[in-house]
């Protein structure tokens, strides 16, 4: 299985690991740890030196109720990092919903758009139809990041994301992209309850049945901190490092080929370990 990508074709025959650069002043996780071009430089470089098999580098948080940013001041904390990064020969993917912050990422020489918001922005899907290479990763989020966690989804969880990324990779198809440029995330955290969140995790067979590569973004997320709640206060998201683990690995044995992640090392050995037993497994082993 080949992720097509702008410099790159990304053999996800063994799980791959997506290293998380927030270049932001209010990221959940880690904000204002990294906004700046050269910190956010040298993260980086740490996250590929535990296993960081490509990097996702983003200048507008997206956590439950984030003011929006304007597209020259996203570009603002991004282009230098991106200027230096395509330097370095490893795939490169750019976290954004805004089509003049993709077109210019994407002439610089950027591998992958992430987009949120699945393209549905306006002039977004043209610019990678424009790009006859690059990769792209379809996000599933109900309503928009200011107000997606204040009425979450209801019904059919499992049902209604996979229809919507069915539909979203369907229409790209249709403007000439080519199935082997897009991969799907089914939006953890992104407008859906904890168990909801849990659901899809548990039923990704489902959406693996649509016949793309499938990216897990559990990574710290508040369900992993609900779910672990000490005398009633959810964990904080530096406390969250061995439960986010636990999700990446449950959700590569469940068929995922790409997990975004903030604690590299930590995931990369856990996966190995996964790898060792699966690979002992096999006939004649």
């Amino acid at each position: 299985m080949i992720w097509q990508t702008s410099r790159f074709d990304i053999d996800l025959g063994t799980p791959r690991v997506m290293g998380i650069v927030n270049l932001t002043p209010d990221s959940f996780s880690d904000g204002g740890l990294y906004d700046s071009t050269q910190a956010g430089l040298r993260h980086a470089e740490q996250l590929l030196r535990e296993g960081a098999d490509m990097l996702d580098v983003g200048g507008e948080s997206t956590r439950p109720g984030s003011p929006a940013v304007p597209a020259d001041e996203e570009w603002r904390r991004i282009e230098g990092f991106v200027r230096e990064a395509v330097r370095w020969k490893v795939p490169l993917s750019v976290d954004t919903y805004k089509a003049e912050t993709m077109r210019k990422a994407l002439d610089l020489g950027v591998d992958i758009v992430n987009d949120i918001w699945a393209l549905r922005q306006p002039g977004a899907e043209a610019v990678v139809a424009q790009h006859p290479r690059c990769g792209i990763c379809l996000m599933h989020m109900h309503r928009d990041p200011q107000t997606m966690q204040k009425a979450p989804m209801e019904g059919d969880v499992v049902g209604a994301v996979a229809a919507f990324l069915r539909d979203r990779a369907s229409a790209l198809c249709a403007l000439g992209v080519q199935p082997a440029r897009i991969v799907l995330d089914y939006g953890i955290g992104f407008g859906k309850t904890v168990a909801q969140n849990f659901s899809l995790l548990a039923h990704q067979q489902a959406l693996l049945a649509l016949g793309y590569p499938l990216l897990a973004g559990w990574s710290r997320k508040s369900s992993l901190g609900a779910l672990l709640a000490r005398d009633g206060l959810p964990l904080e998201p530096a406390q969250r490092q061995a439960a986010s683990v636990a999700a990446a690995l449950l959700a590569v044995e469940r068929g995922a080929r790409i997990v975004r992640v903030h604690d590299v090392r930590e995931t990369a050995d856990a996966l190995r370990v996964l790898g060792q037993v699966q690979q002992m497994a096999q006939p004649g082993a």
